[in-house]
């Protein structure tokens, strides 16, 4: 298979990714100091808005707002999650299933994040991130077990979703299992890789 590609040739703007550049080594130098991501993040953003050569309508018109929406939902559902159904109690039970051991750890965080996608799954874990007994080993093995996970599935990201989206206005159709596949054996094997590196004393 051949993939080819007809674009119209690139203007660059010079002002203006001198500007991109600037933004982007002030965010990075922002998330080593210590800054608070979000924080971060969203001034940034608001930097890149400021200015008199493209229009602020034009950037929103290519915002996915659909996408965006069905995103912010997945935020408030999780949040209600949490206040309802992660009691004491459930917390307690959960802490039972060992979750102090990497590879129960990532099984768990990867079917997680097949379900709710590998973002808000996180969120779920986070409250027992601090009864696990290495809580800096525990938390890399979600970051570890979530970020792959989100190959198995298209549901598993959130940026898989973008790209199916994203493919099927161009006419290109890529199903579930024609995905899955594909992203089933990748999965497991660098997951498995991930956890193995990650027991290692």
């Amino acid at each position: 298979m051949e993939f080819a590609a007809h674009t119209p040739p690139a203007h660059l703007h010079r002002p203006l990714t001198l500007k991109a550049l600037a933004v982007t080594l002030a965010m990075v130098a922002g998330f080593f100091a210590g800054l608070p991501p979000a924080l971060v993040a969203l001034v940034a953003g608001g930097a890149m808005l400021l200015t008199r050569v493209v229009r602020s309508e034009r950037i929103y018109r290519e915002i996915d707002w659909t996408l965006l929406l069905m995103f912010a939902g997945l935020f408030v559902v999780v949040a209600g999650f949490e206040k309802v159904l992660l009691t004491p109690e459930t917390i307690a039970a959960v802490s039972r299933l060992h979750l102090d051991q990497v590879p129960v750890l990532s099984l768990v965080t990867a079917a997680l994040s097949n379900l709710v996608s590998n973002v808000p799954a996180v969120l779920v874990l986070r409250p027992f991130m601090n009864a696990a007994g290495e809580p800096d080993r525990a938390w890399l093995t979600v970051a570890m077990a979530s970020t792959l996970a989100g190959n198995l599935t298209i549901l598993g990201s959130v940026a898989n979703l973008i790209v199916v989206q994203g493919a099927r206005a161009h006419g290109v159709a890529i199903g579930f299992w024609a995905y899955f596949r594909v992203g089933a054996p990748l999965t497991v094997l660098t997951i498995v890789i991930g956890a193995c590196w990650l027991s290692l004393p």
